[in-house]
């Protein structure tokens, strides 16, 4: 058995038995997808499947989110130089995505996720991509980030269908646990308190099979999706989002990036979604207050 508990930085490393739990350790943000998480997360279940003592992952969120989606930074204005720079910029990041995406597909253990509460953007994507996802009933997903010239994934048309996704991609609107137990994109919704425990029992059950007959049958799938098109599909989105990041020089943000710049991050995304509210799902779907006069 390997001690891996102290080595990193951004996520928490419990072993129990042959399950792991790896918890995305940024409360403080919502568990943002930073470039050291997402590193560390890697390099975790790279260790993870070479472990013979373990035989299922299950991840989670610390906090209020699972994950809130990739960090935006310190909220400045990300337009201004060379087109072709910004198009190297982004090229070298958001091609990773589609290795990222399907490295966990294909992972030789099964990656449970639990999802505890936000689950939005780049977080949902990662949702996605587990082999089995549980949600608390206080889980909320979203993409949001697309009110801003960002992208979706083919993986929310390929588990809920094109119309689905595109109710939600081409909205940003949030939606709740039970709006995505119907569209398919997770497998259970329990009570909060029973999510960990959950989850937990479910990779124990799994842990029970012979680790050969759990990796050959979770690259059936993981392959055959891959020869239906799947790895296709999931580069045109790695290319597609290079050219959405690099849009962000379009004249219907100018004011969106004066606010980010001068009043911060959470200034503009209450500009950037306050005339999307009230939401068809999640918290922000109870009307705003109404002022008295």
């Amino acid at each position: 058995m390997s001690d891996e508990s102290n080595q990193f930085a951004n996520l928490l490393w419990e072993q129990d038995e042959a399950v792991l739990l790896l918890t995305l350790n940024r409360p403080d943000q919502m568990n943002a997808m930073s470039p050291e998480m997402e590193r560390e997360l890697h390099s975790a279940l790279a260790s993870a499947v070479k472990d013979s003592s373990i035989r299922a992952i299950v991840l989670t969120g610390a906090g209020k989110a699972f994950c809130s989606g990739y960090d935006l930074g310190d909220g400045g204005d990300p337009r201004g130089g060379h087109a072709r720079d910004a198009l190297r910029r982004w090229w070298d990041l958001d091609m990773k995505a589609s290795d990222h995406h399907l490295g966990l597909m294909r992972l030789e253990k099964p990656v449970i996720a639990a999802v505890n509460g936000w689950c939005l953007g780049g977080g949902m994507w990662y949702a996605l991509c587990c082999d089995i996802t549980i949600a608390s009933e206080r889980a909320v997903f979203g993409q949001p980030e697309v009110r801003e010239i960002q992208n979706s994934t083919f993986l929310l048309a390929a588990l809920a269908g094109w119309k689905v996704a595109h109710r939600y991609a081409l909205t940003g609107d949030h939606f709740d646990a039970a709006e995505a137990l119907r569209i398919g994109i997770v497998n259970e919704v329990v009570a909060p308190d029973e999510l960990l425990s959950t989850a937990m029992a479910l990779a124990r059950r799994i842990a029970l099979l012979p680790p050969d007959s759990v990796r050959i049958n979770k690259a059936i799938t993981t392959y055959g999706l891959e020869a239906m098109g799947l790895r296709v599909a999931l580069d045109a989105a790695s290319m597609l989002s290079v050219i959405a990041h690099a849009s962000v020089d379009a004249a219907d943000l100018d004011e969106l990036y004066r606010i980010r710049e001068s009043e911060g991050l959470r200034a503009s995304l209450a500009y950037r979604d306050d005339p999307f509210l009230p939401e068809p799902g999640g918290p922000r779907s109870r009307p705003p207050e109404v002022k008295q006069q």
